[in-house]
């Protein structure tokens, strides 16, 4: 994850959770002469930092952020997968490819935003279907097309019903093979699901909640992408099966934690956690980094199984309590000022600039792009990576329409992202599990790069913000938070208007 060039100490993952090096050989004394915050700068810099953030990886070496990973590639915050490539949070899910926020599903290509589907391609909004395409906002359905809003229907086709004979002959005449049929039923299918009406939100069986795509909550206020939560606001992507609860501004994880404040990356039963950052299994924290299973411990970075420790250095109990509150007092009274003369006291999280990434490398920019000069403002950093020379040997436009008249020879090819704005190298390689997944669902391999592809599904997110807005069922008067600007050309009912009109 870190550039070669970071001033960064990096162990590879296995080295960095092993017992062949010892964070508290990096413990030092608290220097009341200094600002807390540039004395964390200085441990971050010397605490090795491990490769990737992953638990229990088999054969995944490039998938970051993620745990009970096997066979797969490219993926960032998986969670129980196999056989997958290409993703951004998919869970409990096996054989899929280029796809975001999957759950529990199976054979998926291109999806956005399904829960325990099997066979779905380039579909979104979906749950508890099969052998799907093109489909929108669909649950329990069976060999569907293009279809939007429908609920118990098999063998529809742009939400019109077929037999089974006439449908199967339809999906033969359609040539999904093609890559130039596929990008026009793609746009028809878009065009025909603006024509049916969307709930305000995505989210159901839930109480009092504020937000989008949020699941079986309950006073979940201005939060994002939410599963089994209760008493949470000004949260995202706490979207396992597992509950999260009384939680205020976190981000990331989640997994059976609690009481945590002002955290990234936090979970995994951890409770009472303040201003964290990737910690798991822990109890009173404040101000950790990469804490496993400690308790009562202060401002540490890579510690497992301590107490009592005030940056990496052991401490009795009674010194401990003796000393933290001092620390505080200290923070207040000498707070750190960044480059743009920001202050930092104790109850901040920590300063952007202490970031190891630039804004630009992070999936912040994907929710909040900035330009460079609007990031340094705001006091993050930037990192423009060196431009690598790739030769193509050949060009997306050259490779065959149909995947039937491709074989084996393109996985030696270094295939032109079709892409003129490319947003990666401009150049990329199929995989052979990835072609063997083309070859068999008889649709064509992608003509952009990876991070292109991600960059067209994350078009079909919801973006983390609301606007009050009422219904547009006519005559209905009630009055919503949505993530539908005022200008998209979406229909937007209320949750009654929505659940009489399609169930």
């Amino acid at each position: 994850m870190y550039r070669p060039d970071s001033p960064y100490k990096i162990y590879e993952s296995k080295i960095w959770w092993s017992d062949k090096w010892d964070p508290m050989e990096y413990g030092r004394d608290y220097d009341f002469s200094k600002p807390f915050f540039e004395q964390m700068k200085e441990l971050i810099r010397e605490v090795p930092w491990p490769s990737r953030i992953v638990i229990d990886v088999v054969n995944s070496d490039y998938c970051k952020n993620s745990m009970n990973v096997k066979n797969s590639y490219l993926i960032t915050s998986g969670k129980d997968i196999e056989n997958c490539a290409y993703g951004y949070r998919l869970y409990d899910s096996k054989d899929s490819y280029d796809c975001m926020s999957l759950n529990k599903s199976e054979l998926c290509y291109q999806d956005f935003m399904l829960d325990s589907c099997y066979k779905a391609l380039f579909s979104s909004h979906c749950e508890n279907c099969q052998e799907i395409y093109f489909c929108h906002n669909c649950k329990d359905c069976q060999n569907c097309f293009g279809c939007t809003n429908l609920r118990y229907k098999k063998y529809h086709i742009f939400n019109k019903p077929y037999s089974k004979e006439e449908y199967l002959k339809k999906l033969e005449e359609f040539d999904l093979g093609s890559y130039k049929n596929i990008r026009l039923l793609e746009n028809k299918a878009k065009e025909h699901h603006l024509k049916y009406p969307r709930k305000f939100m995505f989210g159901r069986h839930n109480i009092n909640v504020i937000g989008e795509y949020i699941n079986n909550s309950k006073n979940v206020l201005d939060c994002y992408s939410i599963k089994s939560g209760e008493d949470l606001r000004y949260c995202q992507f706490l979207d396992t099966k597992e509950e999260s609860k009384d939680i205020y501004d976190q981000t990331g994880f989640g997994v059976n934690a609690q009481k945590s404040y002002e955290c990234f990356g936090v979970g995994q039963g951890s409770s009472n956690i303040k201003f964290g950052w990737h910690n798991m299994g822990c109890y009173n924290l404040e101000y950790c980094i990469q804490c496993n299973d400690c308790s009562d411990c202060f401002a540490c970075f890579g510690l497992k199984h301590k107490k009592h420790c005030i940056f990496n250095k052991q401490y009795t109990k009674e010194e401990y309590k003796e000393l933290v509150p001092k620390i505080k007092k200290h923070m207040n009274e000498m707070p750190y000022v960044d480059k743009k003369g920001r202050v930092y006291k104790y109850g901040e999280f920590f300063p952007a600039e202490l970031s190891p990434f630039g804004y630009n490398e992070t999936m912040a920019n994907e929710y909040f792009p900035l330009s460079e000069k609007q990031a340094i403002d705001q006091g993050f950093n930037w990192y423009d990576k060196p431009k690598a020379e790739y030769k193509p040997t050949i060009k997306a436009v050259n490779i065959p329409d149909d995947i039937k008249d491709i074989d084996n020879k393109i996985l030696k090819e270094v295939i032109k992202c079709d892409n003129k704005d490319c947003h990666g190298t401009g150049v990329f390689r199929l995989i052979p599990r990835e072609f063997k997944f083309y070859k068999k669902q008889g649709i064509p391999i992608p003509r952009l790069c990876p991070k292109c592809r991600h960059q067209e599904r994350i078009k079909q997110r919801n973006p983390m913000k609301l606007w009050g807005r009422q219904c547009m069922k006519k005559g209905c008067p009630n009055k919503f938070q949505t993530s539908y600007s005022p200008d998209r050309k979406e229909i937007v009912y209320c949750e009654q208007c929505y659940n009489k009109e399609v169930g």
